[in-house]
């Protein structure tokens, strides 16, 4: 397949693609959970990317011959933001609730059009904006519920900063896409990212006992890195790179949802009131941001 033609297909699978890799993270929750149950979190991290990363290299073997310092750069820059963005998000749910952690997090919605507008000098539409905010509130009800919202604290400030470098991802992979293989990019961001991890473990000081490495560990990881990592974050890159990153982070934003939907199937969570109507207003944000409410304007 050409070049062009490759790109017209990809093209056409954009946003699917994206909302296929929010149902995989959605569903990847329970998995995760039980895995950094057993392993320290740079440990899971170096572990799974430095795998995610050699099968990407050995599938994708034939286009490295495009590879030249402007991938390695890009690769490296969007490696670091995504590290950065889960350190902070793990360092940060270990002082504040899960559901203040996913909603915090979740404010890239709403940084991803204006951060994208002061490296690209592209200014977001109001259509971007509305979406973006109803996204944010839909999240808020979906996650941040009765004794979730408790007080300000300083987890919640590492959210924070963790949201604001998902957002920097986002921008970073539409930046860095243009023009170049993103299936090569996306090898070499879990490449570094995976440095970074190992970094990170020898700054922790932390140690593994090979005990723990059982069936049901090997097994999450396997899905971690496999569906979660190989799948679901190629499936974001691939998506992003013919989307503008204010819908992509919209799109995006599905993960929550789909998160306490499986959570409803395999942990036997309830839903409420609050929940479904966030649920609706998540929905409503994406269709915002994917039709701009066209269909209403038609006479």
């Amino acid at each position: 397949m050409s070049q062009t033609n490759e790109n017209s297909v990809l093209a056409k699978f954009a946003t699917p693609l994206i909302i296929l890799a929010t149902i995989i993270w959605g569903s990847s929750f329970v998995v995760m959970k039980s895995s950094v149950d057993v392993l320290p979190t740079f440990w899971l991290l170096a572990i799974r990317f430095s795998f995610a990363a050699l099968v990407l290299a050995v599938v994708f073997i034939r286009r490295w011959k495009v590879m030249d310092r402007h991938y390695l750069i890009g690769g490296t820059v969007m490696g670091f933001c995504l590290f950065v963005a889960y350190a902070f998000q793990t360092y940060g749910l270990e002082q504040t609730t899960p559901g203040k952690n996913a909603f915090l997090t979740a404010v890239y919605c709403v940084i991803v059009p204006f951060l994208y507008w002061i490296v690209a000098k592209r200014r977001p539409d109001k259509f971007n904006v509305i979406a973006a905010l109803l996204c944010i509130i839909g999240i808020g009800l979906v996650s941040v519920t009765g004794d979730n919202a408790s007080a300000f604290n300083m987890g919640d400030v590492l959210t924070l900063i963790g949201g604001f470098f998902f957002a920097a991802h986002i921008v970073a992979v539409s930046k860095f896409s243009e023009g170049r293989d993103i299936f090569i990019l996306t090898t070499l961001q879990f490449a570094s990212f995976a440095v970074f991890s190992w970094i990170g473990v020898l700054v922790t000081g932390t140690s593994v006992s090979p005990e723990v490495f059982n069936g049901d560990l090997i097994f999450g990881l396997a899905y971690l890195v496999i569906f979660a990592s190989c799948g679901a974050l190629l499936f974001q890159n691939i998506g992003q790179k013919y989307t503008a990153p204010s819908t992509a982070a919209v799109l995006l934003s599905l993960e929550a949802p789909f998160g306490v939907i499986f959570s409803m199937i395999f942990a036997s969570e309830q839903p409420t009131t609050l929940m479904l109507v966030g649920f609706a207003l998540i929905f409503v944000g994406v269709i915002c941001s994917e039709t701009k409410f066209a269909f209403l304007r038609k006479k």
